[in-house]
């Protein structure tokens, strides 16, 4: 216990959390998108469902750091190509997410099929199986990440609850700002589709450098509330001929 409160292992913490709270932006944001199909008196309780069980999750993973350690051994080999079942995981987690950014992209592009889904009541246990589903892949990630960075499995859970409290109090803001914003839910759909494509290509282990990719999303979303905060400083234009006849009126009653 007394390793816990050297400053090595609060520069471990703080870095920790930093990092679960970053890799969890993509999990609030899949969350906020699924949740949306509710009727509004649900969303809050599947967002607040979800954003939980990833916590469960991810404390169960690292309990069982033996077991998950074990997911990185090699099951099978094609070619020179080996294949794990952290590799698999991430492969079908992957596949899966570009299924459903793509056919949220297409659904917010048509329109029309948007509508119909809209009208038949979404099961909030199908929702919550696949929020459920992509939290082991995002758990995944995350945990094994983790592992580098400190060593202490206390100093992981304490950094993973600090992050989930943080998810847990932004949930609802992030859902109501996507929401009330298409082409930031567009951004999000892209964001999600991006990040699908990584998880698939580290299933074949070729690694893309992550910080470039969040910089890339970061900077997007910055340019992105630039434009939201220009739309919303114009004025309407000025119909000249209207002030004119106002004027007119103005001098004819004097």
């Amino acid at each position: 216990m007394e390793n816990l409160l050297t400053g090595e292992a609060l520069v471990s913490f703080l870095s920790l959390s930093v990092m679960e709270i970053v890799l969890g932006i993509d999990n609030i944001i899949f969350i906020s998108i699924l949740t949306q199909r509710l009727p509004e008196s649900q969303q809050g309780r599947a967002r607040r469902t979800g954003i939980l069980l990833a916590l469960i999750i991810r404390i169960g993973l690292l309990f069982g750091l033996t077991w998950l350690i074990g997911m990185t051994s090699s099951l099978f080999s094609i070619g020179d190509m080996h294949f794990s079942g952290r590799d698999l995981i991430l492969l079908f987690g992957g596949l899966f997410l570009v299924y459903k950014a793509t056919t949220e992209i297409h659904e917010k592009l048509e329109g029309g099929a948007e509508e119909e889904r809209s009208v038949k009541a979404t099961a909030l246990r199908t929702i919550i199986v696949q929020i459920v589903l992509l939290d082991i892949v995002f758990s995944f990630d995350s945990i094994l990440t983790a592992i580098g960075l400190a060593e202490s499995v206390y100093i992981m859970i304490a950094a993973v609850i600090v992050a989930i409290t943080i998810m847990l109090a932004l949930a609802k803001t992030i859902s109501d700002f996507i929401q009330r914003h298409p082409t930031i839910k567009m951004l999000a759909l892209s964001f999600l589709l991006l990040i699908g494509v990584l998880l698939i290509l580290d299933a074949f282990h070729q690694e893309v450098p992550k910080g470039y990719i969040y910089a890339a999303i970061f900077f997007s979303l910055f340019v992105e509330l630039l434009n939201i905060r220009v739309r919303k400083s114009k004025r309407p234009p000025v119909d000249l001929r209207d002030r004119f006849e106002e004027e007119q009126s103005a001098e004819v009653e004097v």
